[in-house]
C-alpha cells in the first residue's frame, strides 16, 4: 500500500507538474488547438472505453448534456487558452498562473454561488495571489511573460474553476471513470472542431518527432496515468492532502523548465512564484479547517 501511495502521489506532483514543459514542446512544431485536441480524444477515449471494459454504467441523456458543459468548461476552454499561451509564456510561469484555480474558485463560491461566508482572513490569501500574478504578468525582461497570454491563463483557471463549481452540483455518472472520460472525450472533439476554422490542420505533415512525443506523453501520463492515480488517492487520502498537488506542480514546472528548457528563473519570477504559492497555501489551509 504504502509504494502504491508514493507511486500515486509520484504521478500527481511529477507527472502532472511536467506536463507544463511537455505542452510547450508540443506547441513548437504543433498548433495549439490541434495539440490539445488529440491529447484529450486519445485519454477521452481510453477511459472511456476502460470504463466500459469494467462494466461502467453509460451516461443518460441528462448526463450527457452536464458532461458537455463540463467538457467545455474544463478542457476546451482552459486548455485552448493553455496551450495558445505556451507559444509565448515560459511553462514555469503558465503552472503558477494556473495554479490560481484555488483562488478563483474561492471567489466564485463566495461571490457568485454564495456556497461559502465571507471571511476577512481570506483577503491575506487573495492579496498574495493577486500580487503574485501582478509580478509575473508585468515582468517586461527579455524572457518575461506576455501580458495578454497571462491574461488568457487566468481566464482558463476561471473556466475550470467554474466548471469545478458546477461539477459538484451536477448530475454526473457515479463512475468517475466514465465521467472523466466522456468529459475528456468531447473536450477534445470540440478542441479538434475549433483547429479546423482556426486553420491548424494545414500543419499536420510538419509535426516533429518531438512534438508527437510530447503529446503521446500528455495523454498517457499527464491524463490517463495521474488522473487515475489521483481519483485512487481521493478514495484512500483526505482531499486536503490529495489537492497539495495545487501547489507542488508549479514548483515541479518551474525546475523543470529553468534545467531542461533554460528558461529563465529570476529573482522576479521566483518573488512571484513565492505569492502565488503563498496564497494557494493559505486558500488551500482555510478550507481544510
Amino acid at each position: 500500500m504504502r509504494t502504491g501511495i508514493f507511486l500515486a502521489f509520484f504521478a500527481i506532483y511529477v507527472l502532472w507538474g511536467s506536463t507544463f514543459f511537455a505542452i510547450r514542446v508540443a506547441v513548437e512544431t504543433v498548433p495549439p488547438l490541434l495539440a490539445a485536441g488529440i491529447r484529450f480524444t486519445f485519454a477521452g477515449l481510453v477511459l472511456y472505453g476502460w470504463s466500459g471494459v469494467r462494466g461502467g454504467p453509460h451516461p443518460t441523456s441528462r448526463e450527457w448534456r452536464n458532461l458537455a458543459v463540463l467538457g467545455v468548461l474544463l478542457f476546451l476552454i482552459p486548455y485552448s487558452g493553455l496551450f495558445w499561451a505556451e507559444k509565448t509564456v515560459p511553462s514555469g510561469i503558465a503552472s503558477l498562473l494556473v495554479a490560481t484555480i484555488p483562488i478563483s474558485t474561492a471567489l466564485l463560491q463566495i461571490f457568485v454561488f454564495h456556497k461559502e461566508p465571507f471571511r476577512w482572513s481570506l483577503l491575506l490569501s487573495l492579496g498574495l495571489g493577486f500580487a503574485g500574478v501582478a509580478v509575473l504578468a508585468f515582468d517586461s525582461g527579455p524572457h518575461g511573460a506576455n501580458l495578454a497570454a497571462c491574461v488568457v491563463l487566468l481566464l482558463c483557471s476561471t473556466s475550470w474553476a467554474l466548471g469545478t463549481v458546477i461539477a459538484k452540483q451536477a448530475a454526473l455518472p457515479t463512475s468517475k471513470i466514465t465521467s472523466a472520460g466522456v468529459q475528456m472525450l468531447l473536450g477534445g472533439v470540440l478542441l479538434l472542431l475549433f483547429s479546423l476554422p482556426a486553420g491548424e490542420w494545414h500543419t499536420i505533415p510538419h509535426i516533429s518527432p518531438r512534438a508527437t512525443i510530447a503529446i503521446a506523453y500528455l495523454a498517457v501520463a499527464g491524463s490517463i496515468v495521474a488522473f487515475t492515480a489521483y481519483l485512487w488517492l481521493l478514495g484512500r487520502m483526505s482531499a486536503t492532502t490529495v489537492t497539495s498537488y495545487a501547489y507542488v506542480n508549479p514548483v515541479v514546472a518551474l525546475l523543470l523548465g529553468h534545467f531542461v528548457g533554460n528558461e529563465d528563473l529570476s529573482l522576479r519570477t521566483l518573488t512571484g512564484a513565492a505569492l502565488v504559492l503563498a496564497g494557494v497555501v493559505l486558500i488551500v489551509k482555510q478550507k481544510s479547517n
